[in-house]
């Protein structure tokens, strides 16, 4: 089998000859296919399948790589079809044509003679493609995107590698160059550059993978790097696509026996705890934790210091490393150097409570809870100690404060008028301060469960026992006045309040409540309500209407019946005085009475008596009444206006009376003047009205 030529080629494409290989992708992590990647085989009728290093670089140099790769995708998505479409295909593309600006076109075209969704491929490009490309390159490499697909760097690492690259160009996946993974477990500089560009692919976000893996070391060693998918040998080597449904229909590329222990169970994706990403997830962990943490070697010299720890010895991370306990801390390291001596000997100590000799903020000393652990090498030699560190001042200030609480609370229960109790789910009483003894004179042991209420007045038992049964069933407060025998004997009036204490299950475990002494204000109340009874009565029994209202809004608050009846009202409808102007009532003269000039109004107002005035009201049925007002101001001891009292008479009859004598007395003047001008001569007057039958017979 000579040299090919480009003859051969062209004649090979012109006899559709170059055909599609698929080699399968897999997960690392399960064995699962992922992918494929298609390439190109020459099915030369002579000398059979082609391999691509013979022909590809000729067709680059004759300029026929893009008509080849055109070839190859309308085979590739023409037999698609019989691939599951959560499986991806991968491509590789020639540096020329990605400087090809009509390629994204014409890869979207081929893609829709053949139905296929370009969200499931992934072109793979060398960084060749790149050099002295970018520009163009990015245009091509976003245009193609926007299609959907994705796009691998491939052989990174191998050539001219440039992190810029990665920057620029928006990559979905970096591939690390199947040489660096066949020596792997040969040379360590493979080892390191294989785990360098997969640790840049994953703090880039890009999917890692691995081409060339032939053995189940490397897939291992590829596994705990952190790498996500591999390609080699070991699952498979390219295929027509007749075989392509035999790999599809296997669960996983790799046998049972061949299956190693970090593939069995189900692992999830990125649970795995990967070399590459353990180191950044403990420093999270080990930074992010409440607690101070960190690692001495057996010269107690600090090796290793979490953010937290620095903070609370005052000191930055780098100020730890290296240097000795005793140096950086001598005050603490004086409490706790025998402790650490004994640790390097093998003793393990947890929660010993230290106080740190240095005053911390608000010039209080802090407290920690120290714990001290050996660590060990392979061979069980202690070889240095971990130490955790938790701050616990706030809960030693807590407790401190808590004691401090106690012992107010006890003073103030001491102090207290009330009488604080406590009793259980259903009312029996549990505890009751000693104010209770001083009261009543009744031992505290006397009063537990219902003991107390021999202390209540007979006729107040059943009421109070009700009211308790009746909050025990319903939760709802308890609220009760009572009286209560003191120790002279004498039964005094107290109000008993409690709420209840339920638990997280809503469910009713104790009630809390106090006693408190009403006597004062209950007889004052009730002497009150006397009084008030009493002011009734005689508000009742004068014969005059009554109004009392406040001030200053002069709102009416009380008026007796005789008001009510003198207006066929109760003065009460009214919410102020200026409501009454809505009554019409009208001065003797005709006009409306405005809300000032109403007597009541003027004594609030003006704090002096007003009145009387007589005014016209109209009833509800539109009858009208006289009435006569007078009003005087309520002053309270301070001189303040507190309100006003109005009394109205009923005047309506008389003042009726007057009107009617008044308009009969100007009816007979009216009839005397008549009288006078029919009677005198019409030169005589005389100086007074005289009938005519009274003047002198002489005249």
């Amino acid at each position: 089998m000579g040299p090919r030529n480009a003859h051969e080629l062209f004649e090979a494409l012109d006899r559709d000859q170059i055909i599609p290989y698929f080699q399968p992708l897999v997960d690392l992590r399960t064995g699962v296919l992922t992918s494929f990647e298609v390439l190109a085989r020459w099915d030369h009728p002579v000398d059979g399948i082609v391999a691509p290093d013979e022909f590809i670089p000729l067709a680059e140099e004759t300029g026929s790589i893009g008509e080849l790769t055109d070839r190859l995708l309308h085979k590739v998505f023409a037999v698609a079809s019989i691939i599951p479409p959560h499986i991806t295909l991968a491509v590789n593309l020639s540096p020329l044509q990605f400087r090809d600006l009509n390629f994204p076109r014409e890869l979207r075209q081929a893609a829709s003679a053949g139905n296929f969704q370009l969200d499931r491929l992934v072109l793979e490009v060398t960084e060749s493609a790149l050099v002295g490309n970018t520009q163009q390159a990015g245009a091509i490499a976003h245009e193609l995107k926007q299609l959907g697909v994705k796009l691998a760097l491939d052989d990174f690492g191998t050539g001219y590698s440039s992190l810029r690259h990665l920057q620029m160009l928006p990559f979905d996946e970096l591939k690390v160059d199947g040489s660096f993974v066949r020596s792997m477990g040969v040379t360590r500089e493979s080892r390191k550059i294989a785990a360098a560009v997969i640790g840049l692919g994953q703090s880039l976000g890009l999917t890692t993978v691995a081409e060339g893996v032939e053995t189940r070391n490397q897939a291992d060693m590829l596994l705990w790097l952190g790498c996500d998918q591999g390609q080699g040998w070991l699952y498979g080597r390219p295929v027509p696509i007749a075989e392509v449904p035999g790999i599809l229909a296997r669960d996983t590329l790799l046998s049972g026996e061949e299956i190693p222990d970090q593939f069995l169970g189900p692992i999830a994706p990125h649970m795995e705890a990967l070399p590459a990403q353990r180191l950044a997830q403990l420093e999270a962990i080990y930074d992010g934790m409440p607690v101070g943490i960190s690692f001495l070697d057996r010269q107690l010299r600090f090796l290793s210091v979490n953010k937290r720890l620095a903070e609370i010895h005052g000191f930055s991370v780098a100020e730890h490393l290296g240097r000795r306990v005793e140096d950086l801390l001598p005050g603490t390291y004086a409490l706790v150097a025998h402790l650490l001596k004994r640790a390097l000997d093998g003793e393990s100590f947890s929660g010993i409570e230290v106080q740190d000799p240095r005053l911390g903020p608000h010039l209080r000393r802090r407290t920690f809870l120290v714990s001290l652990q050996p660590v060990r090498d392979e061979a069980g030699e202690v070889v240095g100690v971990s130490t955790c560190n938790v701050d616990i001042s706030k809960r030693k200030q807590a407790e401190e404060a808590l004691r401090e609480a106690e012992d107010h609370y006890h003073h103030l229960v001491e102090l207290n008028p009330h009488i604080p109790w406590t009793t259980d789910a259903d009312g029996l009483n549990e505890d009751l301060s000693p104010a209770w003894e001083r009261l009543t004179g009744m031992p505290p042991h006397e009063a537990r469960d219902r003991g107390w209420m021999r202390a209540l007045h007979p006729d107040d038992i059943a009421g109070t026992c009700a009211a308790s049964q009746r909050s025990a069933a319903t939760g709802e407060p308890f609220d009760v006045e009572y009286r209560l025998r003191d120790a002279s004997g004498n039964y005094r009036w107290m109000r008993s309040r409690g709420f209840p204490r339920r638990n997280h299950e809503g469910q009713i475990i104790r009630w809390y409540g106090s006693l408190e002494d009403i006597h004062e204000a209950k007889t004052t109340q009730q002497a009150l309500i006397r009084s008030e009874a009493l002011l009734k009565a005689i508000i009742k029994a004068v014969p005059v209407g009554l109004v009392f209202a406040e001030a200053p809004s002069g709102a009416i608050l009380m008026n007796n019946p005789q008001f009510e009846e003198m207006l066929q009202r109760p003065a009460i409808s009214a919410r102020t005085l200026a409501d009454y102007q809505k009554s019409g009532a009208r001065h003797p003269d005709g006009r409306i009475v405005e809300p000032l000039e109403y007597p009541l109004a003027q004594a609030i107002v003006t704090g002096e008596p007003a009145g009387p005035r007589d005014m016209l009201f109209k009833r509800p049925d539109s009858s009208t009444t006289w009435i006569r007002c007078s009003a005087a101001p309520v002053v309270t001891e301070d001189g303040k206006i507190a309100g006003g009292i109005v009394a109205t008479l009923d005047i309506d009859e008389a003042f009726r009376e007057r009107e009617a004598l008044l308009e009969r007395i100007a009816s007979l003047e009216a009839e005397l003047s008549d009288l006078k001008r029919l009677l005198a001569p019409a030169d005589f007057a005389l100086d007074v009205p005289v009938p005519g039958w009274m003047r002198s017979p002489s005249r």
